[in-house]
């Protein structure tokens, strides 16, 4: 197999250095958080400048983490703004890069077969990824840092731990450099894909770096993690067979959909179940969008974190492949009320349709009411093109417009947060 060539581009703390070259500034010089000032003190800053972190302050803390008597700037989040700059910037990846070989892991990384477009532009990887991370700067103003790496995950670990301690900000790694320089490296959990879980569950055997899973007894591993343990071992050796090209070509068997929020504060028993009813509402709308269909529906429910009880999870099944909301509404009210604790309040929420299937491939069992549901169908197109034409706020039922009701703000939200717009 030809040896392959990849780079890691991650923009250098995303979302506030769009605010700061928003405002013409600096963010290795200016103090910056991007966090919701309408929130309380305990909102998580969504990112901090490069200069707040050279002051110690930890990347996604809270606001009230951030020591007294430090001033800086704090932006609300617009999250259609870093949106538009990353649509930006995947455009100047395609100047030097095909499609075929972008894979866009999140908003603010991409990684890039760049195997065949070394010989083309008579350039070492190292210098294509300064000659893009250039072109991002002077174009956008953002910084970016580069991993490059013999395979995807020595290339995300060149990112990830490298090029942090590079003073040009781009690493580089193959096996036999992995191996020599990182074996070593603590912590674990700053290797891609090793949490917190997974290096407690080794510490106890006396595994703390990646040389000792790579020089561990094989059998142990397989114990400890099962078939995971085989991901972990090729990872300890720096082997990854996994391509851009392989990723692109991977669907999976089953899909679902989901949706979430964490609430602004405590809901009690009344107000959740009024949430979990505009999400339900608003999941059907989008199955009918997709055109898809469900046959059961899970709900998952956090209690408010100073219960400390374990969260109320349950899955209903509707008999039928649907995405009426006339069947899925009522469904999801039915399982709300056996599963939810009336004495506990509510602080999370999420819905998931399973194992969804395309609207044609659908049959109306003996035991339904097909012109009550071609009925409601049309309905619910008629709602969808309205938002489309009009905006989310076109068509509002009774319930949204209720004083503990999401939907109205969530409208306006891109990811949980404000869209800016």
């Amino acid at each position: 197999m030809k040896k392959r060539t990849y780079l890691c581009i991650d923009l250098k703390s995303f979302y506030a250095s769009v605010e700061c070259a928003e405002r013409g500034l600096d963010p290795m010089t200016t103090r910056l958080v991007v966090a919701d000032p309408t929130r309380s003190d305990k909102t998580i800053c969504l990112a901090i400048s490069p200069a707040m972190k050279a002051l110690g302050i930890h990347n996604r803390c809270r606001v009230f983490e951030i020591p007294k008597g430090i001033d800086y700037i704090m932006a609300p989040p617009r999250m259609q703004k870093y949106l538009d700059y990353s649509a930006e910037i995947y455009g100047i990846y395609l100047k030097y890069i095909s499609k075929q070989d972008i894979y866009v892991y999140s908003v603010d990384e991409a990684f890039m077969d760049v195997t065949e477009y070394l010989k083309l532009y008579d350039m070492t990887a190292k210098e294509l990824g300064q000659r893009i991370m250039q072109d991002i700067y002077d174009t956008v103003h953002v910084r970016a840092t580069c991993g490059i790496g013999s395979n995807l995950y020595l290339t995300k670990i060149a990112l990830d731990i490298t090029a942090k301690h590079a003073a040009d900000f781009i690493g580089e790694l193959d096996e036999e450099s992995y191996c020599k320089t990182l074996w070593d490296h603590k912590p674990l959990t700053d290797f891609w894909r090793i949490g917190g879980g997974i290096a407690r569950r080794l510490a106890p055997y006396g595994i703390y770096t990646m040389g000792d899973i790579a020089r561990a007894d094989d059998d142990l591993l397989y114990r400890l993690f099962g078939i995971d343990a085989e991901l972990l071992i090729d990872h300890a050796w720096g082997r990854e067979p996994v391509t851009i090209a392989d990723i692109k070509n991977y669907h999976t068997r089953t899909k679902s959909i989901t949706s979430g929020q964490v609430l602004m504060s405590d809901y009690n028993y009344e107000d959740g179940k009024l949430i979990v009813k505009e999400m339900a509402d608003l999941i059907c709308l989008d199955l009918v969008e997709k055109k898809l269909l469900t046959k059961s529906i899970t709900l998952h429910v956090g209690y408010s974190n100073r219960l400390n009880v374990p969260p109320a999870h349950g899955t209903v099944n509707l008999g039928d492949d649907t995405n009426a909301d006339i069947i899925i509404i009522p469904a999801m009210m039915k399982l709300y009320e056996q599963i939810i604790n009336p004495n506990y309040d509510i602080r999370r929420v999420n819905i998931s349709c399973n194992n969804v299937m395309p609207e044609e491939f659908h049959q109306y069992s003996f035991f339904t009411d097909a012109a009550d549901l071609e009925r409601n169908h049309k309905i619910q197109e008629a709602v969808i093109e309205l938002k489309q034409k009009f905006g989310k706020d076109a068509v509002m039922k009774g319930m949204n417009l209720e004083e503990k009701g999401t939907t109205r703000e969530r409208n306006h939200q891109i990811g949980g947060h404000r869209s800016g717009d």
